[in-house]
Order: C-alpha cells, then structure tokens, then sequence
C-alpha cells in the first residue's frame, strides 16, 4: 500500500522549530535532546532538527516529510522511523554512521538503487521498507525478488521488514517460507507429518526487564512489540503446518515426515 495522499494534520503543515522541539522533548537546549517523538503532527519540513546533534532516538512517522536532508548532521543517531511519509530517497542518512535501526515502510523508494546510500552504514543491522501490520510498503517491493537484492546490497543487514536473515532466529523464518511456497504451489500429497511442536523452549519468549532510561524504556516497547509480532507469526505457522497436514497428505497414509 501506497502512502495515503493526506497525512493526518496535514491541514496545518509544520516546519519544525526550536519550540516545537523544546516543547516535545522538555529540554531547554537542543544538543541536550536524546529522544524525540514528532508523530503524526503533519511535518513538512524538519527545519531545525538538525541542531540537534546528540539525538540518538528520533520518530517521524506519520508525517508529511519529502527530503530528510537536515538529519546529515545527526552522527548520534541510532534508531530512526520515517515511516508512512513521502520519501523518494535515503541519501543524507549515510552520513548518520551510528545508524542501527532505520524504518522506512510507507514511503515512495521505487528502486533498489536507492538504498545503496546504506551501503556504508556499519551499523545498520534492522530495515523496514514494508509493513504488512500496518499496511504500509514502498513501490520497489511489489518485485518479488527485492528482499533477495536488498540483502544483497546490504549484507550487514540482521533484520529485514522484521524477519531475521541472519543470527538466532532466521532458519524458523526461512521454515515459513519455504512452507508458504509449498503450499502456494500446490505440491502433490506426500508423507503425512506429525503434529506441529513448539520450535523454541519455554521462556523463550519472556520480556526483558525495562530499565530507567528512556531510551532503553523506549527501545524495550519496541522490543515488546517485536515479540508480539513473533507470537502471531508463531501462530500463523502453525496454521500453516496444519495446513500443509491436510494438503500434503491423504488421510489413510500413516508414514512419518521429518524437518
């Protein structure tokens, strides 16, 4: 899906100024802000955000936005949602070399092309260009093969819109999959497969501990809301292999089938 072609607030465009930021942030200088929620306020232009050079969590959701270039400066920056706005390019965040987590699902990236301005992002382990939840996406997804050559221009990458493509966790996501192109296909009935088990032990699951910070308090409810996203991918694939049981296999076969 397509940014909608009216944000909300958008009646009443903003450029951000050094009130706006002090009243959202409570602080009474701008290098003092660390954390910054501007969502939804119907943002056209991010005018003086980029004073603010100690910025480590920033959240333009929901705006109006179609350039980011003030963000050039802001070397402290490490987790960034852009997302739902009107972007047609990524370039001045290559200079954001602390970058780890960038969301930019809803927007209007036609080609891979242009994440290659990424490329020389180190850190940046998480990237989000599409969001089935909330329905956001960016025209270069609608390629079947744009996941495979994202994770190819950016190997560093651990999380792509949300599944893991390296490290603990990717094989289950690799599983779903596979499962999914399975059954799409309409493969021919096989060996009749045990009932679904549980892939990880119990406690897997359990949240971390919130800390005072407000950044980390921050970055666990994300957290939380990744977990949540895992509890209903979980369920999903368990619909799915009960799926592929009754696809997959005739009723009066009693052979095993083994992951």
């Amino acid at each position: 899906m397509e940014p909608p072609g009216e944000k909300p607030g958008e009646a009443e465009a903003l450029s951000i100024t050094p009130q706006l930021l002090k009243s959202h942030s409570g602080e009474f200088a701008l290098d003092s802000i660390l954390l910054l929620k501007l969502r939804g306020l119907g943002v056209v232009d991010l005018g003086c955000l980029g004073e603010c050079l100690n910025l480590e969590w920033l959240d333009l959701s929901g705006n109006a936005l179609t350039h980011l270039g003030p963000l050039a400066s802001l070397r402290q920056l490490a987790v960034l949602n852009v997302s739902n706005n009107r972007l047609t390019g990524l370039e001045p965040l290559a200079a954001c070399e602390n970058l780890q987590s960038l969301n930019a699902a809803g927007n209007l990236l036609t080609t891979p092309g242009q994440l290659q301005c990424l490329a020389g992002l180190q850190a940046l382990e998480h990237l989000r260009l599409r969001d089935p939840l909330a329905r956001l996406s960016n025209p270069l997804c609608a390629n079947a093969s744009y996941w495979a050559v994202v994770r190819e221009l950016l190997p560093g990458l651990k999380v792509i819109d949300g599944e893991r493509v390296s490290g603990r966790g990717s094989e289950l996501y690799q599983l779903c999959r596979d499962l999914d192109s399975s059954l799409r296909s309409g493969s021919s009935p096989g060996p009749r497969a045990f009932e679904a088990q549980p892939w990880v032990e119990p406690g897997y699951w359990e949240s971390w501990p919130i800390r005072s910070s407000s950044i980390l308090e921050e970055a666990c409810r994300q957290f939380q809301d990744t977990l949540q996203e895992c509890l209903d991918l979980d369920r999903q694939a368990s619909d799915s292999l009960a799926q592929a049981q009754q696809a997959l296999s005739p009723a009066e076969t009693t052979s095993s089938f083994v992951f």
